[in-house]
C-alpha cells in the first residue's frame, strides 16, 4: 500500500522553491485533509464492500454497467501509462549523484532496465512483490530517519522555522497554488490502486481498510517529518529536484548524502513492482469481460496475469523517454476522472443495494458522502484548471489526457463489434 501511494519525500524538494516554503507547507498540511482523508474513508468502503480481482473497475462496473465499467478501467489504464513514466525519471535524477555525465541514450537504457526489472519480480507473484515492499521501505524510510533526528536536534538550538516568504518571489499566491497544487496531490494519490489486487489479497474486505489506516499517517508523517526539520535548518531556495542528497550532506555530512541518493534509487526501483502489480490487474480484468485480447486474460499457476503484466510494461517502456512536468496536469486530469466515477459507483451502489455491505463503512449518509466525496474532486479540478493557465505545461498536458481519454469509447465500440461477430460467427 505505501509504494502504491507514496515512495517517501523523493520529488517533494522541488516542490519547496518552485512555490515558496509557506505555501509548500500549506498544501502538505491540506492536501491530507481535504483530499486523502476522504478519499481513504470511500475507497475503504468500497474495496471492504467489493473485494474483487479488478477492484475499482468491478465496483463501476457493477454501479453503471459496462460501457462505465470500461471507461473507468481505460482512464485508469491510461492514466497509469503517464504515471509509470515517472519512475525512471526519478530513478535516473539520484543515479545522476553518483554518475553526472550520463547520457540520455543511457539513461533510457537504465530506465528499461528498471522496468523490466520489475516485470521479472511481478511474474514471480503477488506475495514476492509484497514480501519485497516490506525490505524496500525499511531501506528508504531509514536515512530519513536519520535525518530527522538531526535536523530537529540542530532545529532546537537555533531560531524557529520560517515560511516566508510565503510564496515564490514573482508569482501570485495563486500562481504558486497552480504549480504545486498537482505535485501535492500526486504525491498523496493513489489509494485505490491495490485495490485491483482485491482478489489476491487473504480476507481483503477487512485487510484492505486496515491498510488504508496504517498507510496514511505514514505517508503524511514522514513527509511533514522529513520535510519541516530539515526546512527549518536550511535555505529554502537550495531546495530543486533531486537535492535530498545535497541537504543530507549540509546538515550531517557526505555520507548521508550518499545514503540518501541510493534511497532514492531504491524507491523508484520499489514503486515500479508495487504499481505494476496493481495496474496490470485492468487490462487482465477487461480482456476477461471480452475488451481486449483474450491472451491477457490468462494467469499462470501462481494466479500471475503474466501477457497483461508484459504488455503492460511494453507500454511503459514506450513512455519513459516522456518528461514527467508536461505530463502532470494530463496525470491529475485522469485520475480525477476515474475517482469521480469510484466515487460515483459508491453513492450509487448505496442507493441501489443498501444491503451490499463489508466489514467497513463511513457512518454518513449519500448526502454526507456526496459531501466527502466532493472534497477530492474539487481539489483536484482546481489543480487542473490553476495548471492550466500555464500554456506551456499545464495545457499541453490537458489536450494529451482530452485524447487519450476519447480514444475509449472508440475502442469499446470496435471491441463491441468484435464480439458481435464472434457471436453471429458461432451461431452459425
Amino acid at each position: 500500500m505505501y509504494f502504491t501511494v507514496s515512495g517517501g519525500p523523493f520529488g517533494l524538494e522541488g516542490l519547496v522553491s518552485s512555490v515558496g516554503p509557506g505555501v509548500a507547507l500549506l498544501l502538505l498540511v491540506a492536501t491530507p485533509i481535504l483530499y486523502s482523508v476522504p478519499e481513504t474513508l470511500l475507497i475503504g468502503e468500497l474495496a471492504s464492500m467489493l473485494p474483487a480481482e479488478g477492484g475499482y473497475y468491478q465496483w463501476v462496473k457493477r454501479a453503471f454497467g459496462r460501457f462505465w465499467g470500461f471507461t473507468n478501467g481505460w482512464v485508469s489504464w491510461v492514466y497509469s501509462l503517464i504515471d509509470m513514466a515517472i519512475y525512471p525519471v526519478l530513478f535516473l535524477q539520484y543515479l545522476r549523484f553518483f554518475l553526472p555525465g550520463l547520457t540520455p541514450l543511457e539513461g533510457w537504457l537504465l530506465a528499461l532496465a528498471l522496468i523490466w526489472g520489475a516485470t521479472w519480480l511481478n511474474l514471480r507473484g503477488t506475495r514476492v512483490v509484497g514480501t519485497a515492499s516490506g525490505w524496500f521501505v525499511a531501506l528508504v524510510l531509514a536515512p530519513f530517519a536519520v535525518l530527522a533526528v538531526a535536523a530537529i536536534a540542530r532545529w532546537a538550538g537555533g531560531p524557529g522555522l520560517s515560511v516566508t516568504p510565503f510564496h515564490t518571489p514573482g508569482t501570485s499566491f495563486l500562481g504558486a497554488l497552480g504549480l504545486g497544487i498537482s505535485q501535492a496531490i500526486w504525491n498523496y494519490s493513489g489509494w485505490d490502486n491495490a485495490s485491483t489486487i482485491g482478489g489476491e489479497i487473504e480476507e481483503s474486505g477487512s485487510t484492505y481498510p486496515r491498510a488504508l489506516a496504517r498507510a496514511l499517517p505514514l505517508v503524511t508523517g514522514v513527509y511533514l517529518l522529513a520535510i519541516v526539520p530539515a526546512l527549518a535548518v536550511t535555505e529554502w531556495t537550495t531546495w530543486t529536484d533531486g537535492a535530498w542528497p545535497a541537504i543530507g550532506r549540509l546538515i550531517v555530512g557526505p555520507w548521508l548524502g550518499v545514503w540518501l541518493a541510493a534511497a532514492g534509487m531504491v524507491s523508484a526501483l520499489a514503486l515500479k513492482p508495487s504499481l505494476l502489480l496493481s495496474y496490470s490487474r485492468v487490462p487482465l480484468v477487461m480482456a476477461q469481460d471480452g475488451f481486449l485480447a483474450r491472451r491477457l486474460a490468462e494467469t499462470d499457476e501462481r494466479g500471475t496475469p503474466r501477457a497483461a503484466v508484459i504488455v503492460s510494461a511494453v507500454a511503459y517502456s514506450g513512455f519513459a523517454v516522456l518528461s514527467f512536468g508536461g505530463l502532470l496536469a494530463a496525470d491529475v486530469l485522469l485520475y480525477t476522472a476515474a475517482l469521480a466515477m469510484e466515487f460515483a459507483a459508491l453513492i450509487q451502489l448505496r442507493r441501489t443495494e443498501p444491503e451490499l455491505r463489508g466489514t467497513f463503512r463511513v457512518p454518513l449518509g449519500r448526502a454526507g458522502l456526496v459531501f466527502l466525496a466532493s472534497l477530492p474532486v474539487l481539489l483536484l479540478l482546481t489543480g487542473v484548471a490553476l495548471e492550466v493557465r500555464s500554456h506551456e505545461i499545464g495545457l499541453p498536458g490537458v489536450l494529451v489526457a482530452a485524447a487519450l481519454a476519447f480514444l475509449g469509447p472508440i475502442v469499446y465500440a470496435a471491441t463491441g463489434r468484435a464480439r458481435s461477430l464472434d457471436a453471429s460467427q458461432n451461431a452459425r
